[in-house]
């Protein structure tokens, strides 16, 4: 570009590019090309940019010393090994401006590196800590100097004590929200001390701990606490709840799944007096019964129940559709008691439903799907994998009376074109998923594609009766696709990805098992599919390194592959590692892959976080370059899993 053309550009205020950006927030790369048109763009964009999730930690020091230096959300938890010196680094050139950081999936910092972070980012009101399984009372002592601290996840921090957690509770008093999820080291000691010392929480996350009645009083006292999670705290029981005198008046969520010692008495006190509680999650919990029901009534505002995995009865079912509120969601996956007669009479009530799950509900007949797609215009989400007793008329009436559904989950069941055909009238979908529906081909495919524009998701996993042209018209119809699942679909070819090219958000593409695909489909998808993050081509036996070398060239978005049973050798391994953003592989039984070569590979891929390898290639491989790996923040995984020469073509069923 030009001198003249360049001033050009520069004449456009700040204020102008800012909202040219902020228009471009979707599609990362679109802020990236702006940023190169000129110096000036470029200087522009580094000020306009608040958030940043790096892929590297090697080059996090000069990104945030040089060019981003206004961030207020800094994510780093693709950035396994981040030390003290980065965390002081980061802390030193973000003083002013940095609100919030994630370090859920990063280690190798102590204490040291918190403390400084902490110390000169004075503004910082969130903090994720998530999976800090090194981190002790220390590291916890210098979170509690965060005076200005509202939000706050130490989940699976196992050795911080009721020590750790009453520093941070007398040191940060405006904690809104605090995830505790998985703290062994804590009882109800230190989550007394949280309740009492900050007043202001709104989320309160205990899920796992090691729990009882007695820290339950100072926590239903707190005056603004929002979602309470109890999940899997076994040590909470009907005795203990029933000796509160009142629940938490401001409660919105609870969630007591996994309670297996809470029955409808230890429910009904817990919510005794929250008039707004909105959202009850009772997965693998009490029993659905007419008991149940009565201790719901007393909750008008209830509009979600979550009921995954309980036992259900027709009577509770009932009972539920008796009651006064009015429900918006309803979770019955995996609840085998569920029936016509119960499930028919409660969707007849709640006729404002938007969200349904009945997923593996096996009793079910076309008597339900009647009831709801005549009782639940409004649904925007159904849904019913494996429901093996819904007859394929059924599907039909999916698409004539639920015109705003958004997502749709069918499979495994016996869904044919036809009713395809109809539910293509849902032309707001945003997701199908129709795999293992043996009966579909590509003439309702096509329906699809005519009349669903705004699909970013569709699973055909292992439905056999697709080919190229179904795929075509998806691919021209449905330009916002970002996941497509082929996997097992035995007539998918080459041509297949030539149409998917097209698809220029596509993210996600799982195509294994397809033995007629090769690499000249695959270098269409990633010369077309710039965007691509994932792909699994296993055993597709005809993809060699010809194949890997387009998406080395054109696909630097890739974080994740799988290229077991491929035609893949050294070559085609070692050009990836010109993929800086390669995150994860998968690369068992690669016939033409040596020691040498992975060896090479692995060390040419800076930013391996994940890596799963054949066992046979442990003894072969240097320890040496195993250590250097893991210090790099390299996981390996091996598999003694033994070959299989051909491709299952069995249609898979859901038990």
């Amino acid at each position: 570009m030009d001198s003249t053309s360049s001033s050009c550009f520069e004449k456009l205020n700040e204020e102008i590019i800012f909202t040219i950006l902020d228009y471009l927030e979707e599609n990362p790369l679109d802020k990236k090309s702006l940023a190169l048109v000129s110096k000036y763009f470029y200087l522009i964009e580094s000020r306009h940019r608040k958030t940043l999730k790096p892929l590297r930690q090697d080059l996090l020091p000069s990104v945030v010393s040089r060019r981003y230096r206004s961030l207020r959300s800094l994510d780093l938890a693709l950035c396994p090994l981040i030390t003290d010196k980065t965390l002081t680094l980061v802390s030193h050139h973000c003083r002013s401006t940095l609100r919030s950081v994630n370090l859920s999936k990063s280690m190798l910092f102590t204490h040291v590196g918190l403390s400084d972070l902490v110390l000169n980012c004075e503004f910082l009101v969130d903090i994720d800590l998530s999976n800090g399984t090194d981190l002790t009372d220390c590291a916890a002592a210098a979170i509690s100097r965060a005076k200005n601290l509202e939000k706050l996840s130490l989940a699976r921090c196992k050795l911080i004590t009721d020590l750790g957690i009453g520093c941070i509770a007398v040191g940060c008093p405006k904690l809104k929200s605090i995830n505790l999820k998985w703290c062994l080291g804590l009882s109800d000691l230190g989550v007394g001390l949280v309740a009492i010392k900050c007043r202001e929480l709104r989320h309160l996350d205990l899920s796992h701990m090691q729990v009882t009645k007695k820290c339950l009083p100072s926590i239903i006292k707190l005056p603004c606490l929002e979602e309470l999670i109890l999940a899997g705290c076994i040590g909470i029981d009907d005795k203990g709840l029933t000796t509160l005198p009142l629940g938490c008046q401001s409660l919105k969520t609870l969630d007591i799944s996994n309670c297996f010692n809470v029955s409808h008495k230890g429910l009904s006190s817990i919510t005794n007096g929250a008039m707004l509680l909105s959202q009850l999650i009772l997965s693998q919990c009490t029993p659905v019964t007419q008991a149940l029901a009565e201790s719901l009534q007393k909750l008008p505002n209830l509009q979600s129940i979550i009921l995954d995995g309980c036992h259900v009865t027709s009577a509770g079912l009932k009972a539920i559709g008796s009651c006064s509120f009015s429900l918006r969601e309803l979770n019955l996956r995996k609840c085998h008691g569920v029936t016509d007669e119960g499930l028919s009479f409660l969707v007849t009530k709640h006729k404002e439903l938007k969200k349904l799950d009945i997923t593996c509900c096996r009793k079910i007949t076309h008597v339900s799907i009647a009831s709801i797609t005549s009782s639940c215009p409004w649904l925007l989400s159904l849904r019913m994998e494996s429901c093996g007793l819904v007859p394929k008329e059924s599907f039909a009436l999916i698409g004539s009376s639920c015109r705003f559904l958004e997502e749709l989950d069918v499979t495994d069941n016996e869904v044919d074109d036809e009713g395809l055909k109809s539910i293509s009238r849902c032309s707001r979908l945003r997701s199908l998923k129709v795999g293992i529906c043996s009966k579909i081909s590509d003439t309702g495919l096509i329906h699809v594609g005519l009349s669903c524009p705004q699909l970013v998701e569709l699973d055909l996993y292992r439905v056999i009766g697709v080919t190229d042209v179904g795929v075509a018209a998806i691919s021209s119809g449905c330009p916002r696709l970002q996941m497509i699942n082929l996997a097992y679909c035995p007539e998918i070819t080459d041509e297949s990805l030539r149409s998917l090219s097209k698809c220029l958000r596509l993210t996600t593409l799982e195509m294994r098992g397809c033995p007629r695909i090769t690499s000249v489909g695959l270098s269409a998808v990633a010369m077309g599919c710039k965007q691509i993050s994932k792909i699994d081509i296993k055993k597709c036996h005809e993809i060699n390194d010809a194949g890997m070398l387009p998406l080395a060239k054109f696909s630097q978005h890739l974080r994740q592959i799988n290229l077991s049973y491929c035609s893949v050798t050294d070559v085609g391994l070692l050009a990836l590692a010109n993929i800086s953003h390669l995150q994860n592989m998968t690369i068992l039984h690669l016939r033409g892959l040596t020691p040498n070569g992975l060896a090479a590979a692995l060390l040419a891929c800076g930013g391996l976080i994940k890596v799963k390898l054949h066992s046979a290639f442990k003894p072969l491989l240097n320890q040496t370059l195993i250590n250097h790996m893991e210090a790099r923040g390299c996981t390996f995984h091996w598999r003694d899993k033994p070959f299989q020469g051909e491709v299952d073509k069995k249609i898979w069923k859901v038990h």
